[in-house]
């Protein structure tokens, strides 16, 4: 796993030790950043159930102003202060469950320009209506909201889609508000 483009282009990114977390593959982050194109610039970034950080860094690596990553996993957030500390950069890194985190002060200070949802494809289907009012507080007029799910069970936001594509059995949603 590396960093697709960007300011840390090439350079190589630590998975969480364990089988918990899956990786967004380089081809479908690559697809994803092509989307996106220029929403990121300059965006405030949350990176939910971010696993090893790597869809932050890459906004990071492509000129976003800052990110928070959230995950309850031990193995996840060791895999991302690694990842930020290999790269030189400085985020808030919180350990917690994204409910909670959605609802904690911190969070509830900023806004968001750009959100990346990626939770466990077995938990993803039921969890649209819960995160979509937690999702509330923390966006930033005009943000965008990606989610990443398995197509058979997708994570379903109840904000408007702008656009939807699938890459095998991965389904990528890009939200906005």
């Amino acid at each position: 796993m590396r960093v697709i483009s960007g300011s840390f282009g090439g350079r190589p990114l630590r998975a969480p030790v364990g089988r918990a977390t899956r990786p967004t593959s380089d081809r479908v982050r690559e697809a994803l950043f092509s989307m996106l194109g220029q929403a990121v610039s300059g965006a405030h970034v949350l990176d939910l159930f971010a696993g090893s950080g790597a869809l932050g860094i890459e906004a990071l690596s492509r000129g976003a102003a800052d990110a928070t990553f959230v995950d309850s996993a031990a193995a996840a957030i060791t895999a991302i202060r690694a990842n930020l500390a290999g790269l030189g950069l400085e985020a808030q890194v919180l350990r917690m469950p994204v409910a909670r985190a959605l609802a904690c002060t911190p969070l509830r200070e900023r806004q968001y320009d750009l959100v990346f949802i990626d939770p466990p494809y077995r938990d993803a289907g039921g969890l649209g209506e819960e995160l979509s009012a937690a999702l509330a507080g923390v966006l930033a007029p005009g943000a965008r909201v990606v989610t990443e799910s398995d197509r058979r069970d997708p994570l379903r936001l109840e904000l408007p889609v702008v656009q939807e594509r699938r890459y095998g059995d991965t389904l990528i949603t890009i939200h906005g508000t």
